[in-house]
C-alpha cells in the first residue's frame, strides 16, 4: 500500500520510519533517494507529503508526532511517473501537462502559461503566493520513462530531454521550494537530467537512511508478531533480506507481505517484472554471469550513468539484484564488494537468464530436471547426457547474432545458471592457493568441483587434471569430492568432453591447504 492515510486510518500494520522524515526535513532541503521497485519509495513520498500538509491525525503515537512543528501547513505539489509506460515524448509531455493541470485544479488556480517548464514554473510561484508559504515538491519513479526505453536508445534520450526540460525549472524556483526530494529506481548523472541541480544530495548509500526503506529484522519481528506463528524466521531472512545500503540489512517488504499472507516461499518481487534490459545488456557485454554474485566496483561506477553508456555492474546495483556486502575505502574513493543480497535474486535471475538463452521452457525445465535428478543420486556422469541435450536445444540461428560461443565465460555461465535456478548452493572462481576452480556445487554434504576448457578434443581430462594439480579440492576434508572436467566446442557449440573422478581427502590434507590460503582484510 502507498497510501499513508487509509493505512493509519484502516487498522493495517505501519512501520515507524518518521524519524528519518524529520531529520531529512531538519538537515538538508534538496534530496535524491534511489531504491529498488516496490520497496516503499512511493509510502515514503506519501508520508512526507502528509507531514508538510499539517495532518497531525495520522502521525499519532508515531515518532513525528512529538517532533514536527505542526503548527505550520505547507503546500505539496506531487508528480508520479510510476503508473503505465509511456513510448512517445508526446506522451511524456501530456502526462506532465494532466499533473500540472490537475494540480492548479485541485487549488482553484488555472495556468496561463504555454509549455510544460514554464507551466510549471507558474504553477510554483502562484501557489507559494497564494499560501504565503514555500511548496514541498516531491516527485516519485522520476527515471521510469528512461528505464522503460532503455532497450531503445532513440526513444530513452526523447524521454531523458522531456523530463529535463520539465526539472529544468527547478533550481530557479529555490526561494519558493521548502523541500524537495526525487525518488526513483536509478541514478542519472545531473549534468545530463537536472541542468544545473548540482545541490541534490544523494542519501541512496548514506548509512543514515539505509533502511528508511525495506523492514529491518527488528522491525519485522516486533510489528508482524501477530502473523509470525508458525514462520521460520532463518529461512524469511534468507530469501527475502539482504538488502544493504550501508547500514543494517533490510527484508524487501513487498516479498514479506506476501510471504505472510501465502505462506510460501516464492520469488514474488522477482516476478513482478523480468528484468529484460538488464539480461541483454549482461549478454551484449560478454558479462559472466557468476561474477554477478560477488564483484567490485567503483563509487563512480556506482554512481551515475547515462543511456548508451550503461555499465552492467551498475544496472545490478541500481535494480536491486546486487547489494553491498563490504566497502573498501582506498586514497582515491570507495570501492565496494556487491553480490545476491538472498536466495530469491540468486535462483530467479539465474532462471531469467535462461529463459533469455533458450526459447522452450519445456527444454529448460527438462535440464534442471536431469540436473537435479543427477545430484540427487549422485550421479555425475548423469551430467553429460543433461548438458549436451539443453546446449543442443539452443538454436544455432541465435549464435549468429554473436560471437558468444567463443569465450570460456559463455559456458560457465549458463552451467552455473543451471545449477543456481535449483536452489542448490552454487559458487564461482572459489579460490585455493594455487587458483581458482571455475564452480562449485555443495549438495546433501557432496561437494563437486567444476572446471572448463574451450577445446575441440579433449575429453575433459586437462581440466580434470587442473582441478587435482592445482589442488581445489584440498579444503574439503572428510567429505565426499566429485571432481568434473568439461570441455566446450566454438564450433559445434556444444559439450564434446567430459571426464570425471571422486576422491576424498583427509584431515592432514585440509590443515595443509587451509594455512597456503590467502586471507583478505575486511575494511569497513
Amino acid at each position: 500500500m502507498q497510501n499513508l492515510r487509509e493505512m493509519r486510518t484502516q487498522g493495517y500494520v505501519y512501520i515507524d520510519k518518521t524519524a528519518h522524515v524529520a531529520r531529512l526535513a531538519e538537515q538538508g532541503k534538496y534530496y535524491f533517494l534511489a531504491r529498488p521497485r516496490r520497496f516503499g519509495k512511493s509510502l515514503l513520498v506519501d508520508t512526507l507529503a502528509e507531514a508538510f500538509a499539517g495532518s497531525r491525525e495520522l502521525f499519532e503515537g508515531l515518532y513525528l508526532e512529538q517532533h514536527w512543528d505542526w503548527s505550520r501547513k505547507y503546500p505539496v505539489l506531487r508528480f508520479d511517473f510510476g503508473s503505465g509506460v509511456l513510448r512517445f515524448r508526446e506522451e511524456l509531455d501530456e502526462r506532465i501537462g494532466v499533473q500540472l493541470a490537475e494540480q492548479a485544479r485541485q487549488r482553484g488556480l488555472v495556468l496561463e502559461r504555454e509549455g510544460i517548464a514554464s507551466r510549471f514554473e507558474e504553477l510554483v510561484l502562484r501557489l507559494a503566493e497564494a499560501t504565503g508559504q514555500p511548496v514541498v515538491l516531491l516527485i516519485d519513479e522520476y527515471d521510469k520513462p528512461i528505464l522503460d526505453n532503455l532497450s531503445e536508445p532513440e526513444r530513452a534520450r526523447a524521454m531523458r530531454e522531456g523530463l529535463r526540460n520539465f526539472y529544468s525549472v527547478i533550481k530557479s524556483l529555490d526561494p519558493h521550494l521548502k523541500f524537495v526530494l526525487l525518488t526513483g529506481v536509478s541514478k542519472f548523472s545531473k549534468v545530463s537530467l537536472f541542468s544545473g541541480l548540482n545541490n541534490l544530495k544523494d542519501v541512496t548509500l548514506d548509512p543514515r537512511t539505509a533502511t528508511v526503506c525495506g523492514y529491518t529484522h527488528a522491525e519485522l519481528i516486533n510489528s508482524f508478531a501477530d502473523y509470525l506463528d508458525g514462520v521460520d524466521l532463518e529461512e524469511v531472512r534468507r530469501w527475502y533480506n539482504g538488502y544493504n545500503f550501508l547500514g543494517e540489512p533490510v527484508y524487501n517488504p513487498f516479498d514479506v507481505l506476501l510471504y505472510l499472507d501465502n505462506r510460501e516461499f516464492k520469488p514474488y518481487w522477482f516476478e513482478t517484472g523480468t528484468p529484460t534490459f538488464l539480461i541483454e545488456l549482461l549478454r551484449q557485454r560478454q558479462f559472466v554471469i557468476p561474477e554477478a554474485d560477488d564483484y567490485w566496483a567503483s563509487e563512480d561506477l556506482l554512481g551515475a550513468f547515462e543511456v548508451g553508456a550503461i555499465e552492467p555492474e551498475a544496472l545490478l546495483f541500481q535494480t536491486g539484484y546486487a547489494t553491498v556486502r563490504e566497502r573498501q575505502v582506498r586514497p582515491n574513493g570507495f570501492r565496494y564488494r556487491l553480490g545476491f543480497p538472498n536466495h530469491e535474486v540468486r535462483i530467479s535471475l539465474p532462471q531469467a537468464i535462461l529463459r533469455r538463452y533458450v526459447p522452450s521452457r519445456r527444454e529448460q525445465q527438462r535440464a534442471e530436471d536431469r540436473l537435479f535428478q543427477a545430484l540427487e543420486q549422485d550421479d555425475p556422469a548423469a551430467l553429460r547426457p543433461a548438458l549436451h541435450a539443453f546446449f543442443a536445444s539452443i538454436p544455432h540461428n541465435w549464435y549468429r547474432r554473436n560471437n558468444l560461443a567463443g569465450y570460456e565465460g559463455y559456458w560457465a555461465s549458463l552451467v552455473y545458471c543451471l545449477f543456481a535456478a535449483l536452489g542448490v548452493e552454487t559458487r564461482a572462481e572459489e579460490a585455493s592457493h594455487q587458483g581458482q576452480v571455475d564452480l562449485v556445487i555443495e549438495y546433501q554434504g557432496r561437494v563437486w568441483l567444476l572446471e572448463f576448457k574451450l577445446a575441440e578434443a579433449d575429453d575433459g581430462q586437462r581440466a580434470l587434471d587442473q582441478i587435482k594439480t592445482k589442488g581445489y579440492h584440498l579444503r574439503y576434508a572428510g567429505q565426499p569430492v566429485t571432481l568434473i572436467g568439461m570441455d566446450f566446442s566454438r564450433e559445434q557449440r556444444n559439450l564434446v568432453g567430459f571426464a570425471w573422478e571422486r576422491i576424498e581427502e583427509t584431515a592432514s590434507d585440509r590443515r595443509s591447504e587451509d594455512s597456503e590460503m590467502p586471507r583478505r582484510p575486511i575494511i569497513q
